[in-house]
């Protein structure tokens, strides 16, 4: 199907919180299911939402119209899960490609890579605009326990593919000390012979197994630390991006762009401008929220445009000041693969 754009009189009004936080990003989830078993997001023994509980093609290009048209965001990422997974994922992005009449200037997704390879193309006819690709380790081995057991053949396969169709990618690697704290180097290693962008991650207390501790972070100044063994590393300007971003020298005429997304030793919750959707339509104004409020229900119910742009800013307005406000171990029911990274 393809979404028509509705006329609209004037610029929509933007979304924000009590904070005064402006909200210009969207991440929806398209699944919940992935062929991935990543300890820090999926739980042990999942259970995955019935089909029906999704939200449908339909369904997806309403929401995101009303958002962009509506409450003002300007970037769109398709997470899941694994949104490779879902077999009309290009058609949900040729969907989206009418927003961009709207102000939309983005639309990126989120993925292991594993199913990439044979997708990339199609991806980017439909009009994806840039790729995050999970690698968190190089290691065949250390890769495998932090994904359930897979391989990392079709992810180093699925990487050039995409290249090689034009899409821009970054990598992001979560860094969990005791198991990946090693792979530090190799991953920048890799990501300068391959000229991509890699972003470290911090293990945040969001896991699906619970066995989150402090101790088992790696802080932005380990990472740091680790880095300046083997490069230069010069700090760049600081945006409003999640990273903050490094510049890394081998000596030899080799310079490659690192960020570290330290949620834990850094949050950067004061200038947070994300909102995430589940893909049952559930709204969550925080990725660290306790619960979300359906979107679907009310949709399905009749609700028309209005009350559901109303109820989006109500909920935006009382988000939370964040993990800044109130830090530690996050016990709640949905994991990291329902809210999408």
């Amino acid at each position: 199907m393809t979404l028509l754009p509705r006329p609209t009189a004037t610029p929509p009004a933007p979304i924000h919180d009590r904070f005064g936080r402006i909200k210009r990003k969207l991440r929806i989830s398209l699944t919940d299911r992935c062929n991935f078993r990543c300890p820090y997001c999926m739980p042990e023994t999942p259970e995955f939402m019935e089909r029906a509980d999704r939200l449908s093609r339909p369904e997806l290009s309403r929401i995101l119209m009303l958002f962009v048209a509506e409450l003002g965001v300007n970037r769109l990422r398709l997470t899941g899960g694994e949104p490779l997974l879902r077999r009309d994922l290009e058609g949900i992005i040729e969907d989206a490609q009418a927003l961009r009449a709207f102000g939309l200037e983005r639309i990126s997704l989120t993925t292991n890579a594993a199913l990439l390879e044979k997708r990339a193309a199609g991806l980017k006819t439909a009009g994806v605009d840039d790729l995050n690709i999970s690698l968190d380790a190089i290691d065949p081995t250390i890769f495998a326990k932090l994904s359930g057991g897979r391989s990392i053949k079709p992810v180093l396969a699925g990487i050039p593919a995409a290249r090689d169709a034009g899409i821009p990618i970054k990598l992001n690697a979560v860094i969990i000390r005791g198991i990946n704290e090693g792979e530090i180097l190799p991953l920048a290693r890799y990501a300068a012979r391959e000229r991509l962008p890699l972003r470290y991650i911090e293990f945040m207390p969001l896991d699906g197994r619970g066995e989150w501790t402090r101790e088992r972070v790696v802080p932005q100044a380990d990472i740091l630390a680790a880095l300046r063994t083997e490069f230069a590393v010069h700090a760049l300007p600081r945006s409003n991006d999640p990273a903050a971003y490094y510049e890394l020298d081998d000596g030899n005429a080799q310079k490659n762009d690192v960020g570290i997304i330290a949620t834990v030793s850094n949050p950067f919750c004061a200038s947070c401008d994300r909102l995430r959707i589940t893909a049952d339509g559930s709204l969550y104004p925080c990725l660290f929220s306790k619960t979300g409020i359906s979107l679907r229900d009310p949709m399905r119910r009749g609700a028309d445009d209005a009350a559901l742009a109303q109820l989006i800013r109500t909920t935006v307005w009382n988000k939370d000041a964040g993990y800044a406000a109130n830090p530690g171990y996050s016990d709640r029911p949905i994991a990291m693969n329902s809210l999408g990274g």
